[in-house]
């Protein structure tokens, strides 16, 4: 009974043996097999590099996220913009604004070769306490506090502005500009336009984050300080005595998030040269949020971005401009997520016995065609019909 089961089990056998009394060696057949033994080789370390190394899924799925905050890093240098000019204001569709933004931002002077000169957070010069003017007319005395005028824009009796900064920004507030800051005990005494003075021919390098509103929006750097003015966003440039500003400038980085592995950010070295006196420059992004999540299940929300750019001259019409560079930035609703993950060992299995057995029987069929048409011109040959 045994035998029976073995003997239906033997004739169940798709491969049959050839006795190797009948097997007929060649030298074409022996170079074949080489070269098919090498490309199944190479096709195998290819398959193998595959699966040690990740591969990244993309998906792209509808953005449901509802609120949060949008982080904006940037690092931007204006050879012919000095830093006591410089400011950096931000506001969105929603109404939010934030104007002469300094927390989390580093300015540096630079010269005319690129090289630093200086690098500070806060504003133009420090309060220097030479018996400076009070609030009530008089000089400082040695036994008073000092409490200095606001040149009438005072939001209370008694606000005091001891600074030429703070002068700045009670006329800010009150939408005020500054025509002639030497009027200004606080701006006289800090050396305000000699500082300026002293800057010209400077550039500014800044960077630092923004952290904004998850809406659209803009970011913009412009010199001179900015306030509302009838509900129109103006810049105070009296103050500096200058009709044009040269808005030259080159962005070293721009990310809407943190760095995703693999993404390279458009604006990243981007150079533009002024050739006008004045202008605007603008961006108009359109930030795609992105999860990138590694293989660990490590996830990073971040976002990357597509831009076009425009330049305006100065003037449109009768209507005087702004002079700056401006990034205006809407969201997409789409989200695209990518997924680091390992080729299954089924698939690797799968694919190699694909490979093994694609390349032997092409192998075989090359053989199978260079034999049988070598044995035709030979029987050819020995009957004299080849020609």
């Amino acid at each position: 009974m045994m035998d029976g089961v073995l003997g239906k089990i033997r004739s169940l056998d798709a491969y049959p043996k050839i006795n190797e009394d009948f097997y007929s060696r060649t030298l074409s057949g022996g170079l074949i097999t080489i070269v098919s033994s090498f490309v199944m080789v190479l096709l195998f370390i290819s398959e193998l590099r595959l699966y040690l190394n990740t591969v990244t899924e993309t998906q792209l799925v509808v953005d449901t996220a509802r609120g949060g905050t949008l982080r904006i890093n940037f690092d931007v240098t204006f050879p012919a913009l000095p830093c006591s000019l410089l400011t950096v204001d931000a506001m969105d569709i929603s109404g939010e604004q934030h104007l002469d933004v300094r927390h989390d931002i580093i300015k540096k002077r630079i010269d005319s070769h690129g090289n630093v000169i200086e690098a500070r957070q806060d504003g133009i010069g420090a309060p220097k306490i030479e018996r400076p003017l009070q609030k009530h007319g008089g000089r400082l005395e040695h036994n008073e506090t000092y409490c200095g005028s606001c040149y009438g824009a005072e939001a209370v009796d008694d606000d005091c502005c001891n600074s030429c900064e703070d002068v700045r920004e009670a006329y800010r507030k009150k939408g005020w500009a500054i025509s002639n800051p030497d009027l200004i005990d606080q701006c006289k005494r800090e050396g305000f336009l000699e500082r300026i003075k002293e800057e010209e021919g400077e550039g500014c390098n800044i960077y630092g984050f923004l952290e904004v509103n998850k809406v659209g929006g803009n970011f913009h750097f412009s010199p001179g300080k900015s306030f509302q003015q009838s509900g129109v966003h103006v810049h105070d440039m009296l103050a500096f005595q200058k009709d044009s500003f040269n808005i030259t400038h080159r962005i070293n980085r721009l990310t809407f998030g943190d760095y995703i592995p693999g993404v390279v950010n458009p604006l990243d070295g981007v150079h533009w040269t002024h050739a006008t006196p004045n202008g605007m420059y603008q961006y108009f992004i359109k930030v795609v949020p992105t999860v990138y999540t590694h293989v660990n299940g490590h996830s990073i929300q971040s976002n990357q971005f597509s831009v076009t750019e425009h330049f305006r001259t100065a003037s449109v019409g009768h209507l005087q401009m702004l002079s700056g560079v401006f990034f205006f930035y809407d969201l997409s609703p789409i989200k695209v997520n990518f997924t680091e993950q390992h080729v299954s060992f089924l698939h690797f299995l799968t694919n190699v016995c694909a490979i093994v057995g694609g390349v032997f029987t092409v192998s075989g069929i090359i053989d199978s065609f260079v034999y049988h048409g070598h044995r035709a011109i030979k029987k050819k040959i020995e009957l004299g019909k080849f020609s």
